[in-house]
């Protein structure tokens, strides 16, 4: 989750094998959920409501208004 101006399968594969934090430590990891904004701005401001929320938080969120 974050700003990235990579593609974000190419994110993830630097975080799964060229990062030394949680995210590397599980391999798992697969994209469920994919928001393109327009600027980093917004990017940022997204990413600290996300991480404020839980992810699992916001995107129930989503999944909720989805099947609505």
């Amino acid at each position: 989750m974050g700003y990235t101006s990579l593609p974000s399968t190419d994110r993830l594969k630097e975080h799964l094998y060229n990062h030394k934090g949680f995210t590397a430590n599980a391999k798992d990891w697969v994209i469920i959920y994919e928001k393109i904004l327009r600027t980093k701005s917004e990017a940022l401001k997204l990413e600290k409501l996300i991480k404020k929320r839980g992810a699992k938080r916001y995107l129930n969120n989503i999944a909720s208004r989805r099947k609505a």
